[in-house]
């Protein structure tokens, strides 16, 4: 006579099988409440459901579960072997999906709008170095200016102090804006004459304004104490072109700091009355305050290194 050691799959010397995972869970909550309709409720589900589970998982098992009393429910000691393990199970699968959850938050993609001109000649050319200190974490460069919303899609923000805040936004200052005159280095002695050692702006320099800052000259005319200049000159849709056409020689632009910084620092550009601070400054904004440690606050940290 031949004996099978592993037995038959459905033999019921031998059976392994778990019984379903929903009347596991309606059994744990009413083990845990003792009390099926708190079950029922916490599970989302109708007392009645969680009742027929828990009836079918004592048919499957072939013992009671639960004393039924007077519409109150008692564990057995079955019942209560069958809690702490269950219990146990489900608190190491709860640890397991939070665990993993944590590593997919930690991974995805953030989301980070920048205002245009800062993300092309501020936060694109130095984005390698951020990168390399922070390979793990993946930031999605975009370009916005102005009021937004985080229901769009947006996790952080970087804008300048130009619009009311809502007051749910978290802001974490990041630098002032400074500005000045700046030009062409080699038009730059045409165009600024000194007096006294200190430079001064001709007043037939050809002036380039923008309009998405109209005001940017008397704003920096009042900064550094300067009387007030006439609106004469070339006007470009956007600050990148008039910077752009600085570089080109075309005339003499209010340039903020960190968006000329690298032209100036290279010789390409050249800011004779050197730079003020106008009263506004650039803040990095979130839904709500930077967790110490997360990739949000590490990204805080470097754009602060930058500035």
């Amino acid at each position: 006579m031949i004996s099978d050691i592993n037995g038959e799959s459905e033999s019921p010397l031998n059976d392994e099988r778990l019984p379903s995972l929903l009347a596991l869970r309606c059994f744990e909550a009413a083990a845990r409440q003792e009390n099926f309709s708190r079950a029922a409720a916490e599970l989302h589900l109708t007392h009645g459901a969680v009742s027929r589970a828990v009836r079918l998982l004592e048919d499957e098992l072939g013992v009671a579960l639960f004393e039924r009393r007077s519409r109150r429910v008692f564990l057995t000691d079955a019942g209560r072997t069958l809690a702490r393990a269950v219990g146990e199970g489900m608190d190491l699968m709860r640890q397991a999906v939070s665990e993993l959850r944590a590593r997919a938050s930690q991974k995805r993609q953030w989301v980070l709008s920048c205002e245009p001109t800062l993300l092309m000649r501020w936060l694109i050319p130095r984005w390698s170095d951020f990168q390399a200190r922070h390979p793990g974490t993946d930031v999605h460069l975009v370009a916005g200016g102005g009021p937004f919303s985080f229901a769009n899609g947006i996790d952080l923000a970087i804008r300048r102090s130009d619009f009311p805040l809502p007051g749910s936004y978290h802001a974490e200052p990041l630098f002032a804006e400074k500005v000045g005159p700046v030009c062409r280095t080699d038009k730059a002695a045409g165009w600024f004459s000194e007096k006294q050692h200190a430079a001064t702006l001709m007043r037939d320099a050809p002036r380039l304004h923008t309009g998405t800052r109209p005001g940017a000259w008397q704003e920096w005319a009042a900064a550094a104490g300067h009387s007030p200049f006439d609106t004469r000159g070339q006007t470009f849709d956007h600050f990148y072109f008039s910077l752009q056409a600085a570089v080109a020689g075309l005339g003499v632009a209010i340039g903020p700091w960190h968006l000329v910084r690298d032209d100036v620092e290279s010789g390409v550009l050249s800011a004779p009355l050197g730079f003020i601070e106008d009263g506004s400054h650039y803040c990095l904004l979130s839904p709500k305050p930077l967790v110490p440690g997360s990739p949000e606050a590490e990204l805080l940290a470097w754009l602060r290194l930058q500035a």
